[in-house]
This record gives C-alpha cells, structure tokens and sequence, in this order.
C-alpha cells in the first residue's frame, strides 16, 4: 500500500470514528427516543383498564380545555361555577391561594434575586404533571411556558427533567410510566401530603397502594421532618457523561409543603453578575426552613429554573429572559 493510500485510509477511519462519537452525542442528547406519542390517550386507556379490572381509578390525565390568559391588573370573573380573582403576583378561587414574592438584595458577585410561590389548595389533584409534547421518553423538550400553556396551567415549575434519564421511580397524575430506583425521591400524595423516600426501598405499584399521586426523581432532599438533610455540600445526584454539578452558587427550583395541600414554590435566578449568582444547596434548604416547610425537595437547575404564572415567565433564567427546553413541568390546574 502506498504512504498516500495509507494516510487516506488512516483519515477515512479517524472520520468515521469522530463520526460515530458525533453520533453517539446526538443520540445522547439530540435524538428523540419516545416510549409514549400521546400520554393522555395512554392514561386514559390505563384508567379504564383499571376501572374494568374492578380495581380503584387512581387518576387519568387531565386533557386541556382553554389557555389562560395574561392580566395586567387585578380583575374578576363571575360565572354559575365559580367566582376568582387575579393579578400579576396573585390568584384566589376555584379553591386555589396563589401568591408570589420577589425578593432581591445584594449587588455584582453577591446579588441575588428569587422568587417564592406560596400555594395553598383543595384537591391534591390541582396539583399535576405534564410532559413536553405529550409525549413520555428521552430527549423530548418543550419550554416551561409551552408545557403550561398546553395545559391550561394557571402556575407552572419547570419539574425533574425525567427525559434526560433513563432511571428512577417515575409516577405521574396517578399512572406508572418509569419503574427503574435510583436515588431519594420525592412523592406527592392524594391525601395532600408530601414525602421525601428512598426509590430503592419501594415499587411503583407500593406508592399507588399507599395512595401517591406523583412523584419527581432529582433530588437531593432538602428537608426531611423540618430539618435539613446532611451533607449537602458534597451530594452529587447524576454522575454520568453530560450531566452537570449541582454545587456551588446555581439557579435553583425546588418545591417544599408546610401542611397538607399548603405548598411552597421557590425559584432561585444564578449565574448572572449584578442580578442574581445563585445559591448553595445548604442555603436553599435554609430558604425553605425559614417558610416553615417540614419537608423540601431540590429540582432540576441551571437554565432549566422556571416559574410560570397567568401567561408568563415571572423570573429571568440565568438573567437572559430566555427559558431552556425540559422534559416535564409541575402545575396547578383550576379545572380538577
């Protein structure tokens, strides 16, 4: 073989191995890969073969009727069902409290500015799951905001990015989509409590039994009976290729509960000097304490960190105005 058919060759296969690597990235990270095209149909067809099966409906998927829209000032609106009213920072009816406070302080590498959603409910069922596109699998994202108008949410997380996974105890409005335990997780019941669990300790179809409603797999946990979790200064969640550190000053979400149906939404603004850095796991978990929440649950971060309310993204993901694509989102809902 000549020196120039042998650098050829030599070329041809360090191409075609870069290739395979750009390949094996995208379908890490790019390619769809869906288990469910319509996971209302899905859910529904799960709730009845339960119901014909003599067996107790947990729940179906809520299907969306009509998007809220934007308010800029206080109004209300009477009708034979229901009577609420709303603003920009506020909601009260149809058996929800909604309220958000945004607080700042600080300036350059020590300025901080997060927002608190105090959410008291009726129905642990307002409280829901959504998942980008309808659609259940690896690689499926939509905007927070999209999700939440998809579904006529009221007020909208951003939730665990399940999608980038393909692990953990995965539970949502009631149906089994992912039994796979891997780490703490956290369950939301139909009585309106909330736990923080061990997945490894447990099956998807013990929680149904114990009447679980939801359930998120990110983590750490925060609180635990009012206290903070120890060590989380040094927890890591995911390990493997693609997945970031949760250490340090980050953008937060995480969700806590104070009593039954009595929630606490925090989303924390970060890596954005002059606006907002960020927090620690420690401090994030202090935030929730200081609310009186007993326990507390950290979601996914970074870019991610969403909160929605009445048609718009109330903080500024990473001081940009600009959300980052997830998997799935937690809402309230006003027509449970």
């Amino acid at each position: 073989m000549s020196k120039n058919k042998k650098k050829i060759s030599i070329i041809l296969a360090i191409v075609l191995i870069l290739l395979f690597i750009a390949y094996l990235a995208a379908d890490r990270f790019l390619i769809r890969h869906v288990e469910i095209t319509d996971v209302n149909a899905y859910a529904s067809a799960v709730a009845q073969s339960t119901a014909s099966a003599g067996n107790i409906v947990v729940a179906t998927a809520a299907v969306p009727t009509a998007q809220t829209e934007q308010v800029d000032q206080t109004q209300e609106e009477d009708s034979t069902e229901t009577t609420f009213s709303y603003d920009d920072w506020n909601y009260e009816g149809n058996g929800i409290s909604i309220s958000i406070t945004e607080y700042s302080s600080g300036s350059g590498n020590d300025a901080l500015t997060y927002f608190v959603a105090d959410v008291v409910l009726t129905d642990a069922a307002q409280l829901q799951n959504a998942f980008a596109d309808n659609q259940f699998g690896q690689n499926i994202i939509e905007y927070t905001s999209e999700i939440a108008a998809e579904n006529n949410a009221i007020f909208a997380i951003n939730g665990d990015y399940y999608g980038f996974r393909d692990d953990g105890i995965i539970i949502r409005n009631g149906v089994i989509y992912r039994e796979d335990p891997a780490r703490i997780g956290l369950a939301f019941y139909q009585d309106g409590s909330m736990q923080v669990y061990d997945e490894t300790q447990t099956s998807a179809e013990e929680l149904l039994a114990a009447g679980v409603w939801n359930t998120l797999s990110f983590g750490p946990a925060l609180l635990d009976d009012g206290e903070i979790v120890e060590n989380l200064s040094t927890v890591e969640i995911d390990t493997n290729f693609g997945n970031h550190p949760i250490q340090g000053n980050q953008p937060r979400t995480g969700i806590g509960i104070i009593d039954d149906n009595h929630f606490v939404f925090i989303v924390v603004d970060g890596r954005s000097k002059g606006y907002s850095m960020g927090v620690t796991l420690d401090e994030f978990a202090q935030m929730f304490q200081q609310l009186g929440c007993t326990e507390a649950y950290n979601l996914d971060g970074g870019g991610s960190s969403t909160m929605y309310f009445l048609g718009r993204v109330v903080n500024n993901p990473l001081g940009r105005n600009k959300e980052r694509g997830t998997s799935d989102i937690l809402f309230i809902n006003a027509d449970a």
